[in-house]
């Protein structure tokens, strides 16, 4: 009896090379994405629908917007904000390569509302926090697998207006309300989910304080 060929370990597809802006001033701007770093930007196509929401929530007025993305990478999400009108976006990232790339892109859109932040998301965070400084969206697309969402929700907290939004991405969905019927965990109590989404491996989540 033949034995089987060993199974071939499956590779996460490669990221792209390149997302583009959906909508505002710069639509259709290619933005490039870094692979080196295991940059995994958000598709095309979620942005679109969470941009969606978010407009549709604000009557499609994004220009008293004061955005923080405290996981920039390639920049999609920010970029889009700023596209849209918002009066200040704020990225932050821990990678130089990253920054440096955000920079080049800020320079060649004349992006003067965004300001690049090179420095760890949760430092950072509560630094803004301690500062008083606040934000109307806050942009939460950190690493899957790690854990930040469940430090940076808290986090968010100091960092809101009032009926600011979070946006969370996740490699699984938040557990609003757990299958085994146990309550939801802690650091996500204080959370209204205002919509959610699936595309593939990503869950998105729009949230606003209850």
């Amino acid at each position: 009896m033949q034995k089987k060929p060993p199974k071939t370990p499956v590779h996460r597809a490669p990221p792209p090379q390149q997302v583009r802006i959906i909508g505002g001033a710069w639509k259709r701007t290619p933005l490039p994405v870094l692979d080196a770093l295991g940059l995994r930007p958000t598709p095309d196509r979620v942005r679109e629908t969470v941009f969606n929401w978010i407009s549709h929530l604000w009557d499609g007025d994004w220009s008293g917007a004061a955005c923080l993305d405290l996981f920039a990478g390639s920049g999609a999400l920010g970029f889009e904000a700023a596209s849209r009108g918002a009066a200040s976006v704020t990225m932050v990232d821990s990678h130089t390569p990253v920054v440096r790339q955000l920079e080049a892109i800020k320079a060649k859109l004349k992006a003067d509302t965004v300001e690049l932040v090179r420095g760890d998301a949760l430092a950072t965070a509560q630094g803004m926090a301690l500062r008083g400084q606040r934000f109307d969206l806050v942009f939460l697309d950190p690493p899957y697998h790690q854990d930040f969402l469940s430090k940076m929700l808290p986090l968010c907290i100091k960092l809101l207006k009032e009926d600011a939004l979070v946006y969370a991405e996740a490699g699984a969905a938040l557990l609003f309300e757990p299958d085994d019927g146990s309550a939801m965990p802690d650091w996500l109590a204080p959370w209204e989910l205002l919509r959610s989404g699936k595309a593939g491996g990503v869950f998105f989540h729009l949230l606003r304080l209850r």
